[in-house]
């Protein structure tokens, strides 16, 4: 479990005092896992725990705490038929309420839910002893997508909604991006391999646009500056023709090895939305395998 803060400042910003509510404790079959979480204002909402009747009423329950409850609320939901559901399990939800005032502090939130809580913090995450301590999740990491193209606009769409990434996606004239996307943040410039250098430094790299002079000179550009996370979409014809060139630019084997390509899974498919999946599908794998690493292997060369 972790508290989206960034995401809960923003929405504290726009609208007001926002509830969230989040999954604590799951028994059994349930439709979400503990630290689903949706966020809820007076005509609108972000997220989800799960959908059906079990979010129908906690959002109308934060509805209500946004005017009458200015104290958090702990409930266990049995998901039976008094729902209209058959998960035969229970959940156990909390409800708070935050404006731009109360946001927490800090890498972690700890807070007296219960109301036979223990008088000292826990020392373990999650819910214990009365209390709920969460981790405050880091910032999102950085997705840049250099070509809003049928894949680029369709990985846009997809990754826009996951609370993880932050997109942008980065085309070199007004008529090549689609409609706007929620949460995707356009970015142009006629010369992309200038943008390069404004480009966070956590953040990840896929080179797609509509002509393969610009891929290999944003390759060149992104190889330039160390550390950086490259994926490149391309057969395996393209990428033979683009190792030949990247090394006449001087770039050692290991430094261009260093680009993925092709990205995604080649075996889902060649349509845009299959390819978007499958590299969506690699970054959130990705994701959770370093959140795993061992304390021990952080940092490791």
């Amino acid at each position: 479990m972790s508290f989206d803060l960034e995401t809960l400042t923003n929405l504290c910003h726009s609208h007001g005092p926002v509830a969230r509510v989040v999954v604590v404790d799951v028994k059994g079959s349930a439709p979400r896992e503990a630290g689903a979480e949706v966020f809820v204002w007076q005509d609108d909402q972000l997220g989800s725990i799960g959908g059906g009747a079990l979010e129908f009423h906690a959002v109308n329950d934060a509805r209500a705490a946004l005017l009458h409850q200015p104290h958090p609320t702990l409930r266990r939901i049995p998901l039976g038929p008094d729902l209209g559901q058959c998960c035969g399990g229970s959940v156990t939800l909390v409800t708070e309420v935050f404006n731009a005032e109360s946001l927490p502090q800090g890498r972690q939130f700890a807070r007296p839910i219960a109301d036979q809580a223990a008088t000292t913090q826990p020392a373990k995450t999650g819910l214990s002893e009365g209390w709920l301590v969460e981790d405050v999740s880091q910032p999102k990491t950085p997705v840049w997508i250099w070509g809003a193209g049928h894949v680029g606009r369709a990985l846009a769409a997809t990754l826009a909604p996951l609370p993880q990434f932050a997109v942008t996606l980065i085309d070199t004239t007004q008529n090549r991006f689609p409609a706007p996307i929620a949460n995707v943040a356009p970015l142009m410039a006629a010369d992309l391999p200038t943008l390069v250098p404004y480009a966070p430094a956590t953040a990840r790299h896929l080179v797609m646009t509509y002509d393969h002079a610009i891929d290999l000179a944003l390759c060149v550009a992104l190889l330039k500056v160390p550390h950086r996370d490259i994926g490149l979409i391309g057969s395996a014809t393209k990428w033979a023709r683009f190792k030949r060139r990247l090394s006449t630019f001087g770039f050692e084997t290991a430094q261009i090895n260093g680009i993925a390509c092709p990205i995604g899974d080649p075996s889902a498919g060649k349509h845009p939305q299959a390819i978007a999946v499958s590299v969506a599908a690699a970054l959130l794998l990705d994701g959770q395998s370093k959140k795993h690493v061992p304390d021990s292997q952080k940092g490791a060369a």
